[in-house]
């Protein structure tokens, strides 16, 4: 009898090592198979703003060994057009998604319903709102950043910011990554008595009404973000803006062009290199655990005055720009 009991549990234990075997097996079988693919949809793909972005995920894609596609698209996307093209990538075999998610309340019901598909990553911005359904997100801290802004314009101006007037731009200003900063910006100038004299966004257009030059006189325009920077910076070279002077958050070679031309005193850069490297990272992991979930991926960012442009510690990042 104890013999039997002997011989039952060491076959027990055989089987067992044999599971855990064909498990390990089964996990690594992928790399006799052709690579996951992940298909990555953002605004504007081709924009040089994203150029940093596009290099930090052909170099993950390389180290992890992942086929990624960037999705051809031209400036913003709505709900419905966003949905239909990560529908399209997931017909065509893609295995997860990194999405840039559009602005909006319906947004994050959309993308419960590709998680079911596909594993989703988000870039740039989250997009559940306070108290809603959170999705991984790659992305910089945007209070910090806008707070980081709002320094360097008291660190310039001291005690002369009292009674100054501001202007606010951004491109997409109902985006979260957008709302943060201006938060954070805000914040930190609490006290300082300075007055926003205006807040707008979107109104880059052709038409002589859609402009900042419109807008009234302000001493200060404050960018959030790289689209408005670089075309505060258009406009600062063009005398179009009644001698105000640009803080932006910006990172693209033309953000730092205006910068160098001193129409941009200050430039808050994302490193939008680890953005595109860390996002692809955290899903290739993902895909080669289906029961690991992703995680939440901080990037950071520099504070780049004229001055400070081309010094050593900042070359690698204008070099990630070039890209």
């Amino acid at each position: 009898m104890k013999n039997s009991k002997k011989v039952f549990i060491l076959t027990e234990a055989v089987l067992g090592v044999l599971v855990l075997i064909l498990a390990v097996i089964m996990l690594l079988d992928r790399n006799g198979k052709e690579p996951y693919k992940v298909s990555v949809i953002i605004e504007n793909s081709e924009d040089n703003q994203w150029a940093a972005f596009r290099y930090g995920l052909r170099m993950a894609a390389k180290d992890r060994q992942v086929e990624v596609s960037v999705v051809p698209t031209e400036g913003a996307m709505t709900l419905e057009e966003e949905q239909e093209l990560i529908e399209q990538e997931i017909y065509n075999g893609a295995d997860g998604v990194i999405v840039q998610p559009v602005p909006g309340s319906d947004t994050e019901e959309m993308l419960k319903k590709i998680e079911k598909k596909v594993p989703v990553m988000l870039v740039g911005s989250a997009a559940a709102k306070e108290g809603g359904e959170t999705f991984p997100v790659t992305q910089p801290d945007n209070y910090a950043m806008g707070q980081a802004l709002a320094e360097e314009l008291i660190r310039d101006c001291a005690d002369n910011l009292r009674g100054k007037s501001l202007g606010i731009v951004s491109c997409a200003g109902d985006s979260q990554a957008v709302q943060e900063r201006s938060a954070g910006f805000q914040e930190a100038l609490k006290g300082m008595g300075t007055r926003v004299s205006w807040n707008v966004e979107d109104i880059f257009g052709e038409e002589e009404t859609n402009s900042l030059e419109s807008l009234p006189k302000v001493d200060f325009v404050i960018a959030l973000d790289d689209g408005s920077t670089t075309a505060a910076g258009e406009y600062s070279a063009s005398n179009d803006l009644h001698g105000a002077i640009v803080y932006g958050i910006g990172n693209s070679t033309e953000a730092v062009y205006y910068l160098d031309n001193g129409r941009t005193q200050c430039l808050v850069v994302p490193d939008e290199f680890n953005v595109g490297y860390q996002s692809l990272d955290e899903m290739s992991r993902k895909l080669g655990h289906s029961f690991r979930k992703m995680k939440d991926r901080q990037t950071i960012y520099t504070v780049i005055q004229r001055d400070t442009l081309f010094t050593k510690e900042n070359q690698e990042l204008l070099f990630t720009m070039s890209q």
